[in-house]
Parts: C-alpha cells; sequence; structure tokens
C-alpha cells in the first residue's frame, strides 16, 4: 500500500519561504515516510531515479519545442548518476533538470533559472515525534519573468500538478 501524497502549507522552517513574495505560482504536496533514514536529497534522488516513463517523454516534447522560442533544453528528471550518494553533491552541482543551491539532512533547495522564469524546488524534511512517521513536503515556488514564462506556465501548470505528486510518491516507494 503506497503513502498518500497531498497538498499541504509550505512548512513554515523551510528556506523556500522567502521566495515566496512575488511568485506567480506555488505549491506544496507532503508524504509521510517510515522513519527518515534518507537525507532530504537522498529522498529526491530516490524520486527521480524512479521518474515514470511517461514524465520523460513529457520532458522530451518539452525539450524539443521550447528550443524552438530560444530557451534551454533541461534533459530530463532523472538525468544523474545514480551510482553518487547524495552526501556527494554540492551546491551548484547538477541533479536531473536542478542545479542544488543548499542541501542539509532536513531540506534541499534546487532551482532553474531562464530568460522567461525562475523555479525553485525544495524537499523538506520535517521533524517527527520518535517512532512517528516523517513529513516529507516538496514545495515548488516559480517566478516569472516576462510573457513568455506567463504563455510558458498556461500548459504546465495543469501538467505540474499531475506530476509533481506522482513523483513526489516515488519517494517512499524506490
Amino acid at each position: 500500500m503506497s503513502a498518500a501524497v497531498l497538498s499541504c502549507p509550505v512548512p513554515p522552517e523551510s528556506a523556500i519561504n522567502e521566495h515566496l513574495p512575488g511568485a506567480y505560482f506555488h505549491d506544496c504536496y507532503g508524504i509521510e515516510v517510515a522513519g527518515a533514514p534518507r537525507s532530504a536529497l537522498g529522498y529526491f534522488l530516490a524520486a527521480v531515479a524512479a521518474t515514470p516513463g511517461w514524465v520523460n517523454a513529457l520532458m522530451a516534447v518539452r525539450n524539443k519545442l521550447v528550443r524552438l522560442v530560444g530557451l534551454k533544453d533541461l534533459g530530463h528528471l532523472g538525468d544523474f548518476d545514480p551510482g553518487k550518494p547524495a552526501s556527494a553533491y554540492a551546491p551548484g552541482d547538477r541533479i536531473g533538470i536542478f542545479t542544488l543551491l543548499a542541501d542539509s539532512d532536513t531540506e534541499t533547495l534546487m532551482g532553474i533559472r531562464d530568460k522567461h522564469l525562475d523555479v525553485l524546488l525544495s524537499v523538506c524534511k520535517r521533524s517527527a515525534a520518535r517512532g512517528e512517521r516523517t513529513p516529507i513536503a516538496v514545495t515548488t515556488v516559480v517566478h516569472v519573468h516576462n510573457l513568455l514564462g506567463r504563455l510558458y506556465m498556461l500548459p504546465v501548470t495543469p501538467m505540474h500538478k499531475v506530476i509533481a505528486p506522482t513523483v513526489v510518491a516515488r519517494m517512499v516507494e524506490a
């Protein structure tokens, strides 16, 4: 039986809160895990290592289309070395489509910068009482820079609402 992924508030202790003012879009999904054997980055790596094929297919279509308007080809969520442990990553490293910005055992902050928008992603491992399930919150924040960014978000927003919970669910399934 897989854990439920639910929409939830952004954790108050998350560093991503400072990026919420002025955001064009943000959401947060949570899932509870038994114990907390992985770091926040470890949970993210487990999730993207198990990215469904249909998500990668959508990313491939996205990458072909956005090149036509001069935007970055981001590759796929799972474009990283699965043999590299979470502890070997440092700020500035690429992990799939994201660049690692900050990392601790309890929170990982990653981002994508392009001329049309900036995306920030937080994986926050919240504290739980001893023996209770640990809540993990994954927050996405988007700041658009121009009309192209707003147009880009029209199809991305509804797709994100399907893709994000699917990927978050993989944190405990992987």
